[in-house]
């Protein structure tokens, strides 16, 4: 049976001790303790029932301020950096990173902005629209699948297999198409699916694939006040679509699906984390430390080399040293790094 928690990204306390299972901080970094105890709030814990008006508020924002957003955010992304380096020389665990959120909820200007500092070559973004005839012909799963992340890398799905119980369920006709038999679509659906969805997630985090779950909770007049910009300003008129406004007359519909979604499938090994959309600069300064948050429990490592793979980059060393041209330094990244050591 869930459980009803306090209001949380409001009126929760925010702060305490980052972790609740007793695990130290991987690696021992000061900063990954700062960091838990920032998204601690936004987590969704398992096994609690969730009502989002209720529970969540869209304008949290912590004790932060605007004017220390830019500062902060960019701390993050230059972690997320040294993160994805080590992600990537480890090639052991991958990332999937879901982001969810309904319509002007701000997912691809937090996708822009957390993610701008990292190596290109090791993200994939993929954004999931209306589901191809060949989709339609595999299980709910299978276009999804085919986008997962690879060892060392990290993948963002911007909208993700969650679809497949928001806006399925809010309109039937989408259902409809998935080509399911009788025996598939009775009472219990969603029920099946949200157990199908953590089974799969377990699988993947079974396997080294760390899954992480953010819901960009955006209120309904922030949502409206962002169509009218679209509308207001030229350069953002190819973004707006009254599909989008139409879909507001379904707002309460969402509200319950997304609240029975985050209850269902909040589990320990792929969390959700509620972020404040209200305020943009938050949600993405959020963003990023969840990102953190979520490789900083991986802890990464660069990987060691043995002792005959050390003699031989000696010798490799010797050889180049000797290559000098006359005048040169034999090793100039190394003598930098004496005479910087020596200044100080």
């Amino acid at each position: 049976m869930a459980q009803k928690k306090p209001k949380r990204g409001g009126k929760a306390k925010a702060g305490g001790r980052p972790r609740t299972d007793g695990k130290p901080v991987p690696g021992g970094d000061e900063r990954l303790v700062r960091v838990a105890e920032f998204v601690e709030p936004l987590r969704v814990p398992p096994g609690t029932e969730v009502n989002l008006a209720e529970d969540y508020d869209t304008r949290y924002k912590s004790r932060l301020k605007k004017k220390d957003s830019p500062e902060l955010l960019a701390s993050g992304v230059a972690l997320l950096a040294e993160y994805q380096a080590r992600l990537a020389a480890q090639d052991t665990y991958g990332v999937l990173f879901c982001l969810q959120a309904l319509d002007a909820g701000g997912k691809d200007g937090t996708i822009r902005h957390v993610m701008s500092g990292m190596n290109p070559q090791g993200v994939t973004v993929t954004s999931f629209k209306v589901p191809s005839a060949e989709e339609l012909d595999h299980d709910y799963l299978w276009r999804y699948a085919k986008w997962l992340p690879a060892r060392g890398d990290i993948a963002v799905f911007n909208r993700s297999h969650y679809e497949e119980v928001l806006v399925a369920r809010v309109h039937p006709e989408v259902l409809d198409r998935q080509k399911l038999p009788d025996s598939a679509r009775g009472a219990g659906i969603w029920e099946r699916r949200y157990r199908e969805i953590n089974n799969w997630e377990r699988h993947l985090a079974d396997n080294g694939f760390k899954v992480v779950k953010i819901f960009l909770n955006l209120s309904k007049e922030e949502q409206r006040v962002r169509f009218l910009k679209r509308i207001d300003r030229p350069e953002k008129n190819w973004k707006f679509s009254a599909a989008d406004v139409r879909e507001r007359q379904r707002w309460d519909d969402y509200q319950h699906a997304f609240s029975e979604m985050l209850s269902a499938t909040s589990t320990e090994w792929a969390p959700w984390y509620v972020v404040p959309a209200d305020r943009k600069w938050f949600a993405r300064v959020c963003a990023a430390a969840v990102l953190v948050h979520t490789l900083g429990e991986i802890d990464p490592r660069y990987p060691s080399i043995g002792e005959q793979a050390r003699k031989d980059l000696q010798t490799v060393r010797r050889e180049l040293e000797e290559e000098a041209p006359k005048g040169a330094a034999a090793d100039p990244y190394a003598e930098r790094h004496r005479n910087a050591g020596s200044e100080s």
